[in-house]
């Protein structure tokens, strides 16, 4: 049978939906782009923001339509909003045929199985287990980089975010697990490893009882066939000297993290139950840009938190004006129900939010384009992600970028490149965001 698969939301659940993939192929479907001839349809839906939701309910509504029109026998829910509002997804959206937890993507060929025999089933496992990682993953990233989830769930219990609730607690996967599946990986031909968590930085302390992050950077650079090891989702009050050490030592790890501190308020960090305040940021920012010179550091900030203030969110821009981050994202707050900053006093004005989040992202664009300029006359390893129509130009990225975020740099040259090529170039431009250069030959 053909099977359309739908992934929305974050890295994570895309990991989940490669591995469930990797499943359903294993049971024989074939796996087609075109909704109009699949006869399973599988929507891995996303429940973080409002804005996500939305799109999980409207691109399930969609997809239920193909069950009236089209030959789709089968539609399946999974992941977040169908592990968060099951009851609801089975009381408003009939055509739904079954449900897949954040907890069970393992159970995915029996939820459809069962569906294909008009029986609905609904696998919700705790959100607190494991799913069985087995081998045969099915990547959707184009082969040259893969995501490498080392955990699941989060104990941090922020007051705007409602993963605990919805994916669990804190729970490493076990590094000869993790190891497997990067040799497995690096067999495909994956050559950049990307590691994802809700939070990096404690990977191992609930298995091994310490920080075990260091320990598992260096075995995956050990792992033949990777030559990028990129890091995302750091804590910054996680972020150790050892794990500093590690990657300024180790020539596989990207000088690149992603910390995550989403305001530089106190009190603002406060009432997110944040573990830092804006003087702890900066020494860790000083600290990362003293040891390692050339890290690109990206970060991401929330505007309209409950209750702030135009006092605040000048703080936010003298912040971002101060420490100039290679990368940055802006969210306006969304207010999620369940979670304990839904209750605060003081909401901002929607258009107050936007207006915050598009200021800051209009300094942070000076910051870039400005940071951009800087690179014109670098030499920079270059991965070769593919090739402009009708242009001897490839586009390519960088250790300072990561996939889907990040900028990209456009290559000119009449040599014959592959996707997944490292390539060595001379930047000779910049266009925004995005860096332009040719092949550098001399350099080595």
């Amino acid at each position: 049978m053909k099977l359309l698969f739908i992934s929305l939301g974050c890295d994570k659940n895309l990991v989940d939906s490669e591995m469930m993939l990797g499943l359903l192929n294993q049971a024989g479907y074939t796996i087609t782009d075109n909704e109009q001839e699949a006869e399973v349809i599988i929507v891995n839906t996303c429940s973080f923001i409002q804005d996500a939701k939305e799109e999980s309910i409207q691109t399930l509504l969609e997809m239920g339509q193909l069950k009236e029109n089209g030959v789709c026998k089968v539609l399946i829910a999974a992941g977040c909003l169908a592990q968060r509002y099951h009851q609801e997804i089975a009381e408003e959206i009939p055509e739904v045929d079954g449900i897949v937890g954040t907890a069970s993507y393992d159970a995915v060929v029996s939820v459809v199985e069962a569906a294909l025999r008009k029986e609905r089933k609904e696998a919700l496992e705790p959100i607190d287990r494991l799913p069985v990682i087995v081998p045969g993953r099915l990547l959707t990233t184009g082969g040259w980089y893969a995501y490498l989830k080392i955990a699941e769930g989060c104990d941090k219990h922020c007051t705007y975010c409602i993963i605990p609730k919805i994916r669990g607690k804190y729970r490493s996967i076990p590094m000869e697990d993790l190891l497997l599946q990067a040799e497995e990986l690096a067999k495909q031909g994956v050559k950049e490893l990307i590691l994802v968590a809700q939070e990096t930085t404690i990977y191992g302390q609930d298995l091994y009882g310490k920080k075990m992050l260091p320990a598992l950077l260096q075995k995956l650079a050990a792992v033949s066939g990777i030559v990028w090891i990129r890091i995302l989702y750091c804590y910054p009050e996680e972020i150790t000297d050892e794990l500093i050490e590690v990657i300024q030592t180790e020539k596989k790890i990207c000088h690149y993290l992603d910390i995550p501190i989403q305001h530089a308020s106190d009190s603002v960090l406060q009432q997110m139950g944040r573990k830092t305040n804006q003087k702890q940021l900066i020494q860790m920012i000083e600290k990362l840009r003293q040891r390692i010179p050339d890290i690109v550091l990206r970060t991401t900030l929330i505007a309209g938190f409950p209750g702030e203030t135009q006092q605040q969110h000048e703080e936010v821009m003298a912040f971002v004006d101060k420490m100039e981050f290679e990368r940055l994202g802006v969210f306006a707050y969304s207010a999620e129900e369940d979670t304990a900053a839904a209750h605060l006093p003081n909401p901002v004005a929607e258009e107050v939010k936007e207006r915050w989040r598009d200021e800051i992202m209009e300094l942070q664009q000076e910051i870039a384009f400005e940071r951009a300029q800087d690179q014109v006359g670098r030499q920079l390893t270059v991965l070769i992600e593919g090739k402009l129509t009708e242009e001897n130009a490839y586009i390519g990225r960088s250790y300072m970028d990561a996939p889907n975020v990040d900028g990209y740099v456009f290559v000119t040259t009449d040599e014959e490149l592959l996707s997944g090529d490292f390539v060595q170039v001379r930047i000779t431009g910049a266009a925004e965001y995005d860096l332009i250069g040719e092949i550098d030959h001399e350099f080595t």
